[in-house]
């Protein structure tokens, strides 16, 4: 049984369909790159995973539960919904540091909030931090980054700023890591930063989705590709296939605007 499971999502805003029966796998420890061009879809979709929008059809079921079905009547509340958005991590164009935190309190940040809810938060806090600043810590030493944990986001790179983002995102120990072109708000060299944390994850096996206009590091770091263009799913396969013997004819229009 795959990891993840996603039939018929379908999305409109007004009247225009922005995505069309949207249906895709991904096994456990697979990375997929989904790529197109602007309008495509592909944020969208990611959006919709993380329950940040609402399909209209369709259903989302990690490890056989069903997270989300346009057919059920409940499960929209907002802290159900928080729940369900644990089994994905998001990292955003833009990083969406929050600037009054430092980076090791941007990394503790979402563990701190839900431990709050937990009921015996009171008599364990000093322990639950200790736990949650020691893998804080860890995780931004992953990144290339445990000098500048007490650093502001103002006081970091573009790259260093998005590692710090990806440190956060895998905090919550989520089931599947998103990345929506993750290195976009990036130069050439801030790119290739972000660009080898990834390359790290995807032979750590993490499970990724990564929306991206690298069109080299889809193929080399990838183990499938997925083309989307006007809100369909157009061609999908393995990496390096897809990329250097397209079969559509969308698909290598898409392309040619690349050297891989």
């Amino acid at each position: 049984m795959a990891l993840l499971e996603v039939k018929g999502i379908s999305k409109n805003f007004g009247s225009t369909a922005v995505l069309k029966d949207i249906s895709l796998e991904l096994e456990k420890g697979g990375a997929l790159a989904i790529i197109g061009s602007s309008g495509s879809g592909k944020t969208t979709l990611l959006r919709c995973l993380n329950f940040l929008e609402t399909a209209d059809t369709g259903e989302i079921r990690v490890n056989g539960e069903t997270l989300w079905s346009a057919a059920g009547a409940g499960g929209r509340r907002e802290s159900v919904i928080r729940k369900k958005r644990l089994h994905f991590g998001l990292v955003f164009q833009n990083f969406n540091l929050f600037p009054q935190y430092t980076a090791l309190q941007n990394v503790m940040l979402a563990g701190e909030l839900l431990a709050r809810e937990q009921p015996d938060y009171r008599a364990r806090r000093k322990d639950i931090h200790a736990a949650l600043e020691q893998q804080a810590r860890e995780l931004l030493g992953q990144m290339g980054l445990l000098e500048r944990a007490g650093h502001y986001p103002h006081q970091l790179s573009g790259g260093q700023q998005q590692r710090v983002a990806i440190a956060r995102a895998l905090a919550l120990r989520p089931d599947i890591l998103c990345f929506d072109e993750p290195t976009s708000a990036l130069d050439p060299e801030l790119t290739g930063e972000v660009l080898r944390v990834l390359r790290q994850l995807a032979a750590n096996r993490t499970t990724m989705i990564i929306v991206t206009h690298e069109m080299a590091f889809a193929r080399e770091a990838a183990d499938e590709v997925l083309f989307m263009d006007g809100g369909v799913v157009v061609e999908r396969g393995p990496a390096r296939e897809v990329i250097d013997h397209p079969r559509e004819e969308r698909t290598r229009r898409f392309l040619s605007h690349y050297e891989a």
